[in-house]
């Protein structure tokens, strides 16, 4: 297990003055050798803002490239690794227009559209422009690797610690912790002798590891006068077979995932990570990355694995679709379609989801990926089953799903 992000929350507006930004480097400092210091890996260090949306100056397009330029520069300087200035909102639509030309003029800026009303609607405007986004940024370099920068969100609140998800709402700094645990959960299936064993023994081991990830918190808390926000669980991998989520599914006794069986083995997953008592910061579900976990990427070069099993994993508390290879000429409309069911989804169920949509130039549903990043696994193009939207979805509605209630 490694702490896949800590990430550090600040105000947009005070990100870049000298007394915030030393006092971000600072945490950054602080932080990394608390965590180090007791034994725990840190991949990444990340600051994420509030919504560039939310504040009238940053909605002028020169202005936030220029904005986003210097914040990326002032916050490497300061050890971050990556930056996320939040999501565009459908109140907003023309803040969405802005995205794709800071994704251009930056390498390490990450930024999202929400999908879903404040008031609990889906929004069929703003899921359009997210689809626009999607297809534009996949031209913006010839791997379509540009898009893993962006995700569109479907009622996900502020203070998740996972990116391209997260920011938040607050004027005051913040911390939480997103962790690659994948490989816990591949551990105890495997050595357990039953079902019930390997699932008390996950709840223990997490429960463990929250307890002395807190304290380290609580530590800094106190420190630093910064609050912590919690901790995120969700099972992330990495694209090692002993680190991927796929794999922690086939212990359990799919056998391979995309075949019947594996809904269960996602819910019961999810219910044991629901079962763990610890301080709450963002997910805490299932993630399963195409791109980014070796099983998942095996299963859907072999047929095994489609969009819409994914789409139904989420729906037992999966985080949605994420770093989903898609064919190149893909066009808004068939994305959109896409994008609709995530949002609805969400909406209905009173869960958040992302979609983190990977359109390749040049490659057709069944061609393998080519990408050289040492965070992918690559797999093969996933085909996607959409036509574009008519009728009432072709409007400008936005329309309420309310969770249905339970009897």
């Amino acid at each position: 297990m490694k702490i896949r992000s800590i990430t550090y929350f600040t105000n947009s507006l005070l990100a870049l003055e000298q007394t915030e930004i030393k006092k971000a480097g600072n945490f950054n400092l602080e932080a990394r050798k608390a965590f180090s210091d007791h034994g725990f890996e840190i991949q990444t260090v990340r600051i994420a803002t509030t919504p560039f949306s939310k504040e009238t100056s940053l909605r002028d397009k020169q202005y936030l490239v220029d904005y986003s330029r210097t914040l990326e520069d002032q916050t490497r300087h300061q050890g971050f690794d990556f930056v996320a200035i939040g999501p565009a909102y459908p109140e907003r639509l023309d803040d969405y227009d802005l995205i794709p030309e800071v994704l251009s003029e930056t390498k390490n800026v990450f930024l999202s559209g929400m999908m879903t009303t404040t008031d609990g609607q889906v929004s069929i405007p703003a899921v359009r422009a997210c689809a626009h986004i999607i297809q534009k940024a996949s031209t913006l370099t010839e791997d379509g690797f540009t898009n893993l920068r962006f995700t569109a969100l479907a009622n996900v609140s502020p203070g998740a610690p996972f990116f391209p998800a997260a920011y938040s709402l607050s004027y005051k700094p913040s911390f939480a912790l997103a962790m690659e645990a994948a490989d816990l959960a591949v551990y105890t299936f495997r050595e357990a002798s039953s079902l019930e064993e390997a699932r008390n023994k996950l709840i223990t081991i997490i429960e463990e590891y929250a307890q002395q990830l807190t304290l380290i918190s609580e530590r800094l808390t106190d420190s630093l006068g910064i609050d912590f926000g919690g901790i995120d669980f969700t099972l992330a991998p990495f694209p090692e077979e002993n680190l991927s989520f796929g794999a922690a599914m086939e212990q359990i006794g799919v056998p391979a995932v995309g075949k019947h069986g594996s809904l269960a083995a996602a819910a019961i997953l999810a219910d044991t990570l629901d079962r763990a008592k610890f301080r709450r910061a963002g997910f805490n579900g299932l993630m399963m990355p195409v791109l980014e976990d070796a099983v998942l990427s095996k299963r859907v070069a072999d047929g095994n694995l489609t969009i819409t099993d994914l789409l139904l994993y989420s729906s037992v508390c999966g985080t949605g679709l994420d770093t989903v290879p898609l064919p190149g000429d893909i066009n808004e409309e068939q994305i959109a379609a896409l994008l609709l069911d995530v949002a609805s989804l969400a909406q209905r169920l009173d869960k958040p989801l992302t979609a983190r949509l990977m359109p390749i130039p040049g490659k057709q549903a069944g061609d393998p990926t080519e990408f050289d990043f040492s965070y992918f696994a690559n797999s093969h193009v996933l085909n996607i089953n959409a036509s574009p939207l008519n009728r009432f979805f072709k409007g400008d509605e936005s329309f309420p799903l309310e969770r249905r209630p339970i009897s």
